[in-house]
């Protein structure tokens, strides 16, 4: 994570170079030298790389909620909020977090959608071709832990009342 490498930096030290580090030098950042570093940051699911964000931009991958994708009015997000999987790697769904965090309203095909593309694409390639595939660290399934009451349902006066926790066991991804 960048904290090791970051404390690493700042004592002066250097990394053994005969593994790869999952994370960058922050030490420019927290002294005011750069506003921001360009690096991708990955969104897996399970072991299938749902999204990946560069700078201000995240393209989605795949789509994919849960049975209860629509179930908090203002929530849904045409193509992003799908009851089923969806393969969107070879037409990306883009949003521009800097303008709309919220990821409401996806960048068509034009010139914004072909910048962010081309700006996230060389970063998607290289983690393809180098990227070695484990075992996920987290790969443990309770419902309990599950996203049963998102934020706003009170307001709506619908929120699911989760189950009790069942025993600790390994999830079934089904993609």
């Amino acid at each position: 994570m960048d904290m090791l490498v970051t404390a690493v930096g700042l004592a002066g030290l250097k990394l053994p170079s005969d593994r790869v580090y999952d994370g960058i030098d922050l030490f420019p950042v927290l002294t005011g030298k750069v506003d921001r570093v360009e690096r991708a940051v990955w969104y897996y699911r399970g072991n299938e790389l749902f999204a990946v964000r560069v700078g201000k931009y995240k393209a989605h991958l795949w789509t994919w909620s849960h049975q209860h994708y629509n179930f908090c009015p203002g929530e849904y997000v045409k193509d992003v909020t799908t009851p089923n999987q969806v393969n969107r790697t070879s037409d990306p769904i883009v949003f521009d977090l800097d303008n709309d965090p919220g990821e409401k309203y996806a960048i068509t095909k034009g010139k914004t959608f072909k910048a962010a593309m081309e700006l996230i694409n060389p970063y998607l390639e290289e983690h393809r071709n180098t990227m070695v595939r484990g075992e996920p660290s987290l790969n443990y399934c309770d419902k309990m832990v599950m996203n049963w009451a998102p934020k706003g349902c009170e307001e709506i006066n619908y929120c699911l009342q989760g189950p009790t926790t069942s025993s600790i066991k390994l999830c079934n991804w089904d993609h």
